[in-house]
């Protein structure tokens, strides 16, 4: 199966999980483990909230115990909820300011979660392999997200 393909398969199960389902913790679980279920090669899959303008908490996710809070403008989740921008990271250990949650994690990806046009989250996946992630997998993830969004009241 071609990775668009995978993608587009991951979105419709989304899109199964989470409609008519308002509880927006609840949809972050079932994404989670859909994702870590679903996706080869990755150790952590989950979200992190937009708990105050200078700070990201731990929100649900699939995975190896994380950070509790991630500054804003900090490491990979801090940078994407700063500049409201995919970040895909072929190897976090030059990414300047990464936070090692856990030293396993070599590749990472984020991507932020808008709500109201404001970052309300972001979904992120780390994996124990260089360069796991690339422009194929940011745009799946990037639909998926898209299809979360959608379900935000």
């Amino acid at each position: 199966m071609q990775k668009q393909d995978f993608y587009q398969s991951l979105v419709k199960q989304t899109e199964s999980l989470i409609a008519g389902e308002p509880n927006v913790i609840a949809n972050m679980a079932n994404i989670s483990a859909l994702l870590f279920t679903s996706l080869e090669d990755i150790n952590w899959a989950g979200f992190y909230l937009l708990d105050s303008p200078e700070e990201l908490v731990l929100g649900p996710f699939q995975g190896n115990p994380a950070c509790i809070r991630i500054p804003v403008g900090k490491g990979v989740c801090g940078t994407a909820a700063q500049t409201q921008e995919t970040q895909l990271v072929e190897d976090v250990h030059v990414f300047a300011g990464h936070i090692a949650c856990d030293a396993a994690s070599n590749s990472e990806i984020v991507v932020p979660i808008f709500k109201d046009g404001h970052v309300f989250a972001v979904l992120d996946i780390d994996s124990p392999s260089i360069g796991r992630f690339d422009t194929d997998d940011q745009a799946g993830l990037e639909a998926l997200v898209k299809c979360f969004e959608a379900n935000l009241k």
